[in-house]
Order: structure tokens, then sequence, then C-alpha cells
């Protein structure tokens, strides 16, 4: 109300300002001029100014111009302007739990015209009534107005866009599977996870047309733990996670979601693992060279991760190229966490490795294993010389030395084989990254049978 009132005021001071300035002024400086100019008739103008009916007469004349200038809005000040109102919110009037409707936009403008007063007024009000009545309108596709309910009458308006064309669809339901995805994973503590999350019920009825609901490939609650940043290890409650309904590219559908937000428990736990590091070395030495020693500095390193991913690690590898290395030499590795880990005890390591003469030893009778065989399928070695395979071993004498046929692993791949007799390649496993393993025999003969 203040502010209405300020701005009356501001009107009328602005009219005494016009009148002042555009009228009184000139007028008296031209009778000032007059008066100058005939000095004999100066003072019978004077005395006839000066008369009780003169001064009545003249200012009657003057209220009569000011009002044809206010009536007829010669003021600048009363002239039309326009004003316009951007993304105003349009309300639809129709059967919700009936009815979808497609097509109708969520905002419009609006273009005021009218005087500046009424539309400072306008524009200081707090909602704006822009509303398309769809009562009585039956499925299928119309053109509708949109109305805006203005409170002056003084003011003209014109709506964009004034009409649109809407389709509206019967509304169904259905059921559907409800699943959790957590935003702000990385945001955790990094020795922390959600190992654990649930909720009263996995289903949740979706609403809208039939096309729309036929999109829909899933429903998933955004559960966001950016807030638990300083959270310990516990169980916790996150209220009201917002519900959002995808299709199959990923995109969001527009579709009524019953219960619209869901309540999650989750359990934050900090699995670890403490593992052994292995150093492997990439490349080969110099020629008569072989590696003696490999030490990383650091026997173990703890790591944190999901426990199904702590589960099926036993060391964390770590890799230098040993290309050509004649001499001892240290290396400092970054290391790398594998996939589904979060936090490592520590990030680097100085490898150092120490070469020695390399020297040779053939280790014989080592048994072929197999591998990968289909199920339901048995195999047997073609003659007692495939059975076993001689197995060469190149490195440092005292490293070689310590190596029995027991601890040297050979094997056959039989991965996509049938019934029949078929000849393999002989592979070893690497158990000691300062040996070289080479099978004196490639391959061998296997036999298969159901």
């Amino acid at each position: 109300m203040k502010k209405i009132l300020k701005s009356i005021k501001s009107f009328f001071l602005a009219i005494w300002k016009f009148i002042d300035k555009k009228i009184i002024l000139p007028i008296t400086k031209l009778v000032l001029g007059v008066t100058g100019r005939f000095d004999n008739s100066g003072k019978s103008f004077e005395n006839w100014l000066s008369k009780r009916n003169t001064l009545l007469f003249i200012s009657l004349f003057f209220a009569f111009a000011i009002f044809l200038v206010i009536d007829r809005q010669i003021v600048t000040f009363s002239r039309n302007s326009a004003e316009v109102l951007r993304s105003l919110p349009v309300t639809a009037i129709y059967n919700e739990e009936a009815y979808v409707v497609e097509g109708l936009p969520e905002t419009v403008d609006i273009t005021l015209i009218g005087s500046k007063t009424d539309l400072f007024i306008a524009k200081q009000m707090s909602s704006y009534d822009v509303t398309v009545d769809l009562t009585g309108l039956k499925p299928g596709q119309h053109k509708v107005n949109i109305k805006y309910n203005q409170s002056l009458v003084n003011l003209k308006y014109m709506v964009n866009p004034t009409s649109v064309n809407i389709t509206i669809r019967n509304k169904v339901s259905q059921t559907k599977s409800l699943s959790i995805d957590i935003l702000n994973k990385d945001k955790l503590d990094s020795k922390l996870v959600i190992s654990n999350t649930s909720i009263e019920s996995d289903k949740v009825i979706v609403k809208g047309s039939q096309e729309q609901i036929d999109k829909v490939a899933v429903v998933k609650a955004l559960l966001d733990v950016e807030d638990l940043i300083t959270q310990a290890v516990g169980n916790y409650t996150i209220n009201d996670v917002p519900l959002k309904a995808y299709d199959s590219k990923g995109n969001i559908v527009d579709v009524e979601i019953i219960p619209g937000t869901i309540n999650v428990d989750i359990e934050i736990t900090s699995p670890s693992k403490e593992v052994p590091i292995k150093v492997i070395p990439k490349g080969t030495v110099a020629f008569g060279k072989a590696i003696s020693s490999l030490d990383s500095g650091l026997g173990k390193i703890t790591l944190y991760g999901d426990s199904k991913v702590l589960d099926n690690i036993n060391y964390l590898p770590v890799e230098v190229d040993v290309s050509d290395l004649k001499d001892n030499k240290e290396y400092k590795v970054d290391l790398t966490k594998p996939v589904g880990i979060t936090y490592m005890s520590t990030n680097s390591v100085t490898v150092t490795v120490t070469l020695g003469a390399v020297a040779e030893r053939d280790i014989t009778n080592v048994i072929i294993n197999k591998r990968n065989l289909a199920s339901g399928y048995s195999v047997s070695a073609a003659s007692t010389s495939d059975a076993v395979v001689t197995v060469n071993l190149k490195g440092v004498s005292s490293v070689i030395e310590g190596i029995s046929s027991d601890s040297i692993v050979a094997y056959v791949d039989l991965s996509g084989l049938s019934v029949g007799t078929h000849e393999v390649e002989v592979k070893i496993d690497a158990t000691d990254a300062r040996v070289t393993y080479t099978p004196k025999t490639k391959k061998v003969t296997v036999t298969i049978s159901k």
C-alpha cells in the first residue's frame, strides 16, 4: 500500500512540475515582456490583471486547459506504455485423475498495455493468474486459448502464445520396479563405502498416458549422499528421496509416480584388506644379465573399497620397465588403484631392481595341467611324453637353484575344444617374476572324450 501511495504522490508531483515549467513560467515571462514593451499601458494592464474577476477567469481558463491535457493523456507520464511479463506459469483446469494433457506450455509471456501508473501497480502484484480451462473437453486434439485474468480493468494485454494445440489422453496406471541410484558417491570419505541400501518396497505406480508409460524402462530413486561427507561408519536414513522415470536411452519420462518420494536406509562401512605388492618387470634386461631381486621397500599395502572387489584381490601389481637394463636401478612408481578401490594406504613406491649374472637350468617331468575343459568331457594325454614337459629356467643362480618341479605350473588351455584329438600349446605360469620360464616342448597332443 505504501508503494502505491508513493507512486500516486510522484504522479501528481510530476504534473505540478510540468505545469510550472511548461505553463506558468512561460506565461509569466510573456507578461513581463509585454509590460516592458508597453510602459505607457503597463499600469492599465496591471490594474486590469489585479481585478478579482480577471484573475478568476484566468484561473478557470488554465484549470480547463490542464484538465484537457490530462484527460487526453497528452502528458508524457500518462501516455500508454507497454510492459512484458516473462515466463509466467500456466495453470490448466481439468480432471487430473482421469486425463493427461500434452502440448501445453509451462510458461507464457504477457505484454501489458496501459498507463505507467497502472503498469507500475500491476508489476507490484505477487501473483499472475494465467489459465487454460479444459473443463468438458474429451480425449483428442484441441486448440485452446490461454487466458490472463487481470485485476486492473484499465490495462490491455496480449498473451504469447495466445492459443496452443493440445492432446488430451486417458490416464492409465501401471506398476514398475524401483532401483536406487547413488549420487555424489565420490564425495564420501574415500575410506567409506555404502555397503547396503534398503527401502520398504521396490514397487511404485506410474500414471500417465499409455504412450508415456510404454516408454518407461526404469524408475530410480536418486539417493544423494553429499550430506554424508562428514559421516562415519553406521546406519542412516535418508528421507524424501525423489523418484524419476527414465526411458531406455536415459531420458526422463514425464509421468506421475506414486509415491513421489521414499525413505532409504543405508549402511556405511569401511572394508579393507592388506595385500602384498608384487613387482612385475616388463621387457628383457641386457644380454648376460638377470634379475636378482625386486624390492618395493614396502611389503604390503592396505586397500579400502567394495568388499566383493577386495575378495578378488590377492596382490597389487606394480610394473617396471627393465628393457635393456644393465645396472642396478631405482624406480619411483605411482600406484594405480584397481577398479572398485577407493583408498590406498600409500600412492607410490620406490622399486629397487638388482641384477646379477644369468644362469640356466632345466627342470624335467613337470606335470601338465588341463584348464577350461567343457562340462561333461574328460581329457587324457595321447602318450606319456604328452603328460609332462621339461622347462628351461633363466635367472641368477641363487634364484633358479631354489625352484623345483612342484613349484612350476605348466598347463594347456582347452577352451572351445570338443570330442577328438587335439594338438595344444603348453603354457607356463611365471610364479617368480625374476625368472624366465620356457617349455622345451611347445605343443602336446590330448584326447577329449565324452
